[in-house]
């Protein structure tokens, strides 16, 4: 499913390709690639709660405050929750990143393969194949407990909702 001027990128309307989750949905699967080439499921992740950083690209300055932000904050949360950040990237340069900013505490994972995330949560950008910019946070029973479609592109998300969202499930 398109859904025509679902977000914008500074300023102009863009389609994203999937269907828009809500709050109280099932959270879909999806299959990543991480930064070493294994495959993973995000169903994987089931029995823990899980914060899921959407970003077009992580050399990019708000997709990098992001990756950043998500990561140091996930250093102050228990071993009952994981947080992944997803973008279409190749993983070798998810890998450079990581290691030249000291990303250690949460995954990056590419959806560079299949776009099997993007289309499975709604995020493909049909006329650029990247992600566009969203949060999610599944509980451990893998329902969408907080979905945030960042409506603009080169806009930060909202940390304080989304790890509220997380400390609610603690």
């Amino acid at each position: 499913m398109e859904r025509p001027n679902a977000v914008t990128f500074k300023g102009n309307p863009l389609t994203l390709v999937g269907n828009e989750l809500k709050v109280g949905d099932p959270a879909p699967d999806a299959t990543l690639i991480t930064q070493d080439l294994r495959t993973v499921n995000l169903k994987d992740y089931m029995g823990k709660v899980l914060l899921i950083s959407a970003v077009p690209s992580i050399d990019t300055g708000i997709c990098s405050a992001q990756t950043k932000k998500f990561n140091e904050e996930a250093s102050q949360l228990p071993d009952s929750v994981r947080v992944v950040t997803v973008s279409m990237d190749l993983p070798f340069a998810q890998a450079r990143f990581c290691g030249a900013e000291h990303i250690d505490k949460i995954e990056v994972l590419s959806d560079h393969r299949e776009a099997s995330f993007a289309q499975a949560y709604g995020t493909l950008v049909k006329e650029l194949r990247i992600s566009s910019r969203a949060v999610f946070v599944v509980d451990p029973q893998g329902v969408l407990r907080y979905v945030e479609y960042v409506p603009e592109i080169a806009s930060h998300p909202s940390y304080e909702s989304a790890l509220s969202a997380v400390h609610a499930l603690l």
